[in-house]
């Protein structure tokens, strides 16, 4: 199912208007210094009233059908708003690698209840090393003899980890790199929040010793998985990115044009223009390399994969820009903890690290050039 520009921006300004009522400053604030941190009656506003969680789920596991290009909408507004929700985690990362699996029963068991917002869930790869390389993956899974699992081992930068009601766990079994799905309340599974630069993403440490588990898809399919999970979850998160760096040029262009200095509008000096004109160029960029990868992703583009990686460059970079900028266009205000430039430029930087940093997303972009 694909939607029209009316309706893209009828989804947008439904989308904008609960984030501006439910996700300001005050409340980011909140929940940046509270557990869980999310509120679980707005999350539930959001899968109820909006059916957020459920937009890019097939319709026959619950969801509405649409896809990157609907749920890149739906993410830049949450970008623009620095959404506390397990909404990236639950619906870009743990539904994405559920559907990847190719697993059907594991999909009809699994999806519906994320569908609906009833199930929140994240995917484990990451371990101290912080790469989300599966081939790097060091956990443990072995057979426990009554057709189950059970996974030893660490991993780290755990989106919402410590809150998700469903872990999709990668872990090696002698065929290679392998799909777990394990529950909140598993014996031997011990979750811990980690502090990171950025609150406004929940990450935690979990410690899996012989925690039963179920395999998702086939043996030694988790490399295979973890390509398509990283280029969908890039776009995602290149859309999160672009509208929090929208944000943060509309930000410097009000102040520019409140704020007064030996008479006029500190957005008369060439050295403002120069810094808002730089920001506008980079951000316009982002939206649109971004908006193209989702775009070939709903059209099953062989072009998808390159175009996922270019985005998720071009975003981070973008970002990281705006953020940077902001607060030099704010001057000292923008230096303080009062004002809400760092919470942007705390989350472009978390965002530019997430799957490895620029390192990384560079190399896989030459991976999927074929260099």
């Amino acid at each position: 199912m694909t939607a029209d520009e009316s309706e893209l921006q009828e989804l947008r300004s439904s989308v904008r208007e609960f984030m501006e009522a439910k996700s300001s400053e005050d409340a980011v604030r909140k929940l940046m210094e509270s557990e869980p941190r999310f509120d679980p009656a707005v999350w539930s506003q959001a899968a109820d009233q909006l059916r957020l969680p459920g937009l890019a789920i097939p319709e026959e596991y619950g969801g509405d059908g649409f896809g990157l290009v609907e749920l890149g909408v739906v993410l830049e507004e949450m970008g623009r708003a620095l959404f506390c929700a397990p909404f990236f985690a639950t619906v870009l990362l743990a539904a994405q690698a559920l559907l990847a699996s190719g697993d059907k029963e594991a999909c009809a068991r699994l999806l519906p209840g994320i569908a609906s917002g009833r199930t929140t869930a994240t995917l484990a790869v990451a371990e101290d090393h912080g790469s989300w390389d599966p081939a790097m993956v060091s956990a443990r899974a072995v057979a426990d003899g009554d057709g189950g699992w059970t996974v030893r081992g660490r991993k780290c930068f755990v989106v919402d980890g410590t809150t998700a009601d469903l872990i999709l766990v990668v872990a090696r079994t002698v065929a290679g790199p392998t799909l777990f799905a394990v529950e909140r309340d598993a014996a031997g599974l011990a979750a811990e929040p980690m502090e990171t630069l950025d609150a406004t993403r929940a990450m935690a440490r979990l410690t899996l010793d012989a925690v039963p588990a179920t395999l998702v898809g086939t043996q030694g399919a988790g490399g295979r998985i973890m390509a398509k999970v990283l280029d969908i979850a890039s776009v995602g998160l290149a859309a999160e990115q672009a509208g929090g760096a929208r944000r943060c040029l509309e930000a410097s262009a009000d102040y520019a044009r409140v704020r007064h200095q030996f008479g006029r509008p500190i957005g008369s000096f060439q050295a403002v223009k120069h810094k808002c004109a730089d920001m506008l160029v980079q951000v316009e960029l982002a939206e649109a390399a971004s908006r193209e990868a989702a775009r070939l992703a709903d059209e099953d583009s062989p072009d998808f994969p390159v175009a996922a990686a270019v985005a998720h460059a071009c975003c981070s970079r973008a970002y990281m820009l705006a953020a940077m900028e902001n607060i030099q266009v704010h001057g000292g205000i923008g230096f303080t903890w009062e004002h809400p430039a760092h919470l942007y430029f705390r989350r472009a930087k978390s965002s530019q690290l997430l799957f490895g940093g620029p390192a990384v997303y560079h190399e896989r972009l030459l991976d999927r050039l074929g260099i």
